[in-house]
C-alpha cells in the first residue's frame, strides 16, 4: 500500500517547519516525486483547506508554507467542573476516603 503524495508533502513541510514552495518542489523532485505544478498547487490547497498548513505570498512568484498549529484553549471553569465531578464520583463509593 502506498502513501498518498499529500501525506508525503505534509510530512516534508512538518519536518522543515517553514519553507517556500520553490524549496518544497525541489525537495520533492530530488526525492523522486515527479508531480506537475497544477497537482502540486492542488495538494497545497487541499492541505490548507484541511487546516494543516498556512500558505502566504512572499513575492509575485514565491509562497511561504508553514505548518498551522492550532492552540487549544483551556477553560478554567470547565476544568474545575471536571475536577468536582470526579471528586463527587469518587466520594459516592462507600468506604472511600481521600
Amino acid at each position: 500500500m502506498t502513501i498518498p503524495i499529500r501525506n508525503t508533502v505534509f510530512d516534508k513541510i512538518k519536518e522543515a517547519g517553514s519553507l517556500t514552495d520553490v524549496e518544497l518542489y525541489k525537495i520533492l523532485t530530488k526525492e523522486g516525486f515527479a508531480i506537475t505544478e497544477a497537482r502540486f498547487n492542488k495538494i497545497l490547497l487541499d492541505l490548507e483547506i484541511l487546516g494543516l498548513i498556512k500558505v502566504s505570498w512572499i513575492t509575485k512568484d514565491e509562497r511561504r508554507i508553514e505548518v498551522f498549529l492550532e492552540e487549544i484553549e483551556v477553560d478554567e471553569v470547565d476544568e474545575q467542573n471536571k475536577e468536582m465531578m470526579e471528586k463527587d464520583y469518587e466520594a459516592s463509593f462507600p468506604g472511600f476516603e481521600k
